[in-house]
């Protein structure tokens, strides 16, 4: 059997931008997995925002 090893990859949460430059009360976030050595830099996705009712870009956070 092989080994198991700890693996690269983590979880992240991803938050609305515009959303949160709008000061509407609420929050837009997802739960995603990303591998930590191929993907160094925050994750931009563009997601669906259901308190906007529109598709916008959501960045990881910390």
């Amino acid at each position: 059997m092989a080994k198991k090893s700890k693996g690269n990859r983590i979880q992240v949460i991803l938050e609305c931008t515009e959303h949160k430059t709008s000061g509407m009360p609420g929050m837009s976030r997802y739960i995603t997995v990303k591998n930590k050595k191929n993907t160094t830099e925050r994750m931009e996705l563009r997601k669906y925002n259901p308190l906007l009712k529109k598709v916008t870009v959501h960045k990881e956070i910390k």
